[in-house]
């Protein structure tokens, strides 16, 4: 294992290295070394091993969105309380671009909503290689239009929403913030786990933590490569919002990282871009963890922890009354 230097613990904590240790023994093959469609089945399958038990909501309805060039996107809304116009997150799930899901994350959408007060959206973006570069940009976007017009439907309130993801899904919420910004679309919050924010993968800590953790080199590698092509996609500021044009509307960020992860460096380096541009920037720093954690609340209690801050987070920032 890697190790890190000295301004962190010198290990991961008991409770993610025994997560490592039981991945490094049950000894599943690789995602970059499957297909792109046995890539999702095998996400899909370990997906919930380590999550909170579900949460029950009041309400949960699945339904449609069209995207721009009419395909449908499947999308998920998760009410906490059963009253009209409702704050709500727009929630993109992780994968790389190439896996995950609804119902990859639907535990953790859940809890979100619960911790939080506020709905949740949760979109279903097409995946690569099927659609690559920028078709899951595209579709966020696309979502996040659809609710700010058609959102009162549903009993949600248009003047209330924040963005949000977890690793891609952090690159999705960050880009849609910024482009919300440059079109003049205020929103109160941009939901950040972990995201990745660069255009090349040459920080400290990708090469710190390139192997062992749960993301390693391979896996980021082998996930780009399904979705951008060419140096010039790689630094559109879609997919690496670190290149993003700053705009004095840019919402306010809450910035979640996990210490042993290949992409730390980057999300240290996206808070200080905020900052530096005069945004509000909260960031926190979960030690002793890695890539994913988030998702491992059954066995890792700083994923609970995690949970309860951006509950928190979204609470303040949306203001639900209920």
């Amino acid at each position: 294992m890697p190790t890190p230097p000295a301004d962190r613990p010198h290990r991961l904590s008991s409770a993610m290295q025994g997560v490592i240790d039981r991945m490094a023994r049950a000894a599943r093959p690789a995602l970059h070394a499957l297909t792109p469609r046995q890539a999702r089945m095998a996400y899909a399958a370990g997906a919930g091993v380590l999550e909170i038990n579900r949460p029950e909501l009041p309400f949960v309805h699945d339904w449609l969105i069209p995207a721009r060039d009419g395909a449908q996107l499947p999308a998920r809304l998760y009410k906490p309380v059963l009253s009209a116009s409702q704050p709500v997150l727009l929630y993109f799930h992780g994968g790389g671009f190439t896996v995950g899901s609804i119902d990859t994350h639907d535990t953790l959408c859940r809890s979100l909503a619960l911790q939080s007060g506020c709905a949740v959206v949760s979109l279903d973006y097409r995946l690569a290689p099927e659609h690559r570069f920028p078709v899951a940009s595209n579709d966020a976007w696309d979502a996040l239009a659809w609710l700010l017009v058609h959102g009162a439907s549903l009993g949600l309130d248009p003047k209330r929403v924040a963005v949000g993801g977890d690793s891609a899904g952090g690159t999705l919420a960050a880009a849609t913030a910024v482009e919300a910004a440059l079109r003049g679309q205020p929103l109160a919050l941009q939901l950040l786990f972990y995201p990745g924010v660069s255009a090349h993968q040459d920080t400290d800590s990708h090469r710190r933590y390139a192997e062992g953790l749960v993301l390693e080199a391979s896996h980021i590698q082998w996930f780009f490569g399904q979705y951008v092509h060419s140096r010039e996609e790689r630094e559109d500021w879609r997919f690496a919002p670190l290149h993003a044009p700053d705009t004095e509307q840019l919402a306010p960020a809450w910035i979640g990282l996990a210490e042993f992860d290949p992409l730390f460096d980057e999300g240290l380096a996206y808070a200080d871009k905020l900052r530096l541009a005069g945004h509000s920037v909260d960031l926190e720093v979960y030690r002793g963890v890695t890539h994913e954690f988030i998702k491992m609340g059954r066995a890792v209690p700083e994923a609970l922890q995690a949970h309860r801050d951006a509950g928190a987070a979204l609470r303040q920032a949306l203001n639900p009354t209920e």
